[in-house]
């Protein structure tokens, strides 16, 4: 071709139109043509912009929130039981849980004001009440339900209005599942993907870690006579909790991956150990005190660490880009296709 060849309007003699291939639609005339060559622009990595996160991760504290999570469950399930020892006449069963729940959460208030930097921030909260709102159906759950629980714990201190006491036991026991797993419900409602992906099984992880925080304090502080209720819920809630958490990574996919590494990995492996151990002690137990306590106090840590297993879990999958960006590309495909 020489100058000219070449005209105002192009090349002279040439057929744009069915010469000229777009980048549109080149792969698709290269792969009716053969189907081995591969496409000149090669896949697209999972890379953020300047290598920044896609998502803000988490910035609650650590201690606060996981915590929180931790103490909201064990108050929620210790009011079911203190409920279940009342109604059964098992006040040296009654009475510990009593206290477990008022003091559980006491502390999961403090941890989340304390969290939020200042009590107004709480207050806040309560100037609406927004059903679509996790953090505001819970923010009002707990005005209701810590009022209730202290009533109970109070009664029975002084040992006077029993009818009183009788009735906030009650109450607070019908909105103690709720408070044992609302926490599920509010961290699965946000974009993380470690917690939103599991968002079908974490409320079932939760109540199975609540009942087993709840029976593990019962079974160190209530008399081993009356723990029966303490033991049977034990090792429903431990299986409970690790059933349901092995189902939540089997359907989560790549989120999953977050609970394998680090310090999630770490506190997972302890909070399994220490859960199955203390489903395993209970049913050894029997009338020796001992190992009623032992089992008790591994229940606990075993609820306590699994909370801050997930908890660290989504910050890590946030920080992260690639738990956010696969499984968008991999629903946009199943989508296109």
């Amino acid at each position: 071709m020489s100058e000219s060849d070449v005209t105002r309007d192009g090349v002279r003699g040439a057929r744009p139109g069915r010469e000229a291939v777009t980048s549109a639609h080149a792969g698709r005339r290269r792969g009716r043509r053969g189907r081995g060559e591969q496409p000149m622009v090669p896949e697209a990595e999972f890379a953020s912009y300047y290598g920044t996160p896609v998502l803000n991760k988490p910035v609650w504290k650590p201690v606060d929130i996981a915590g929180y999570l931790f103490l909201g469950g064990l108050a929620g399930a210790s009011s079911l039981l203190a409920a279940g020892g009342q109604l059964t006449g098992r006040p040296g069963l009654a009475a510990p849980a009593k206290f477990g729940a008022a003091g559980a959460i006491c502390l999961s208030l403090v941890a989340l004001v304390h969290d939020l930097g200042r009590p107004a921030r709480f207050l806040n909260m309560l100037r609406v009440c927004k059903p679509t709102s996790p953090m505001s159906v819970g923010s009002w759950l707990l005005v209701g339900y810590a009022p209730l629980s202290l009533t109970a714990a109070a009664t029975e201190v002084a040992g006077r209005y029993r009818m009183l006491g009788s009735a906030a036991t009650a109450a607070s026991a019908v909105l103690g599942p709720a408070v044992a797993t609302y926490t599920a419900v509010l961290v699965s409602d946000t974009a993380v993907p470690a917690w939103h992906e599991g968002h079908r099984e974490l409320p079932f992880v939760f109540a199975g870690s609540a009942a087993s925080a709840a029976s593990g304090l019962a079974l160190a502080a209530a008399p081993v006579a009356e723990a029966g209720p303490a033991r049977r819920l034990a090792a429903l809630g431990a299986a409970l909790e690790l059933g349901a958490f092995q189902v939540m990574k089997r359907r989560m996919g790549l989120a999953a991956e977050a609970y394998e590494q680090g310090r999630p990995r770490l506190l997972l492996r302890a909070a399994e150990a220490l859960t199955a151990g203390g489903a395993a002690l209970t049913l050894c137990s029997g009338r020796r005190r001992s190992l009623a306590v032992a089992a008790g106090a591994a229940l606990l840590g075993g609820s306590a660490a699994l909370r801050f297993a997930v908890f660290h879990a989504g910050v890590a999958s946030a920080e992260d880009p690639k738990y956010t960006v696969v499984p968008q590309r991999e629903r946009l495909s199943g989508q296109g296709g």
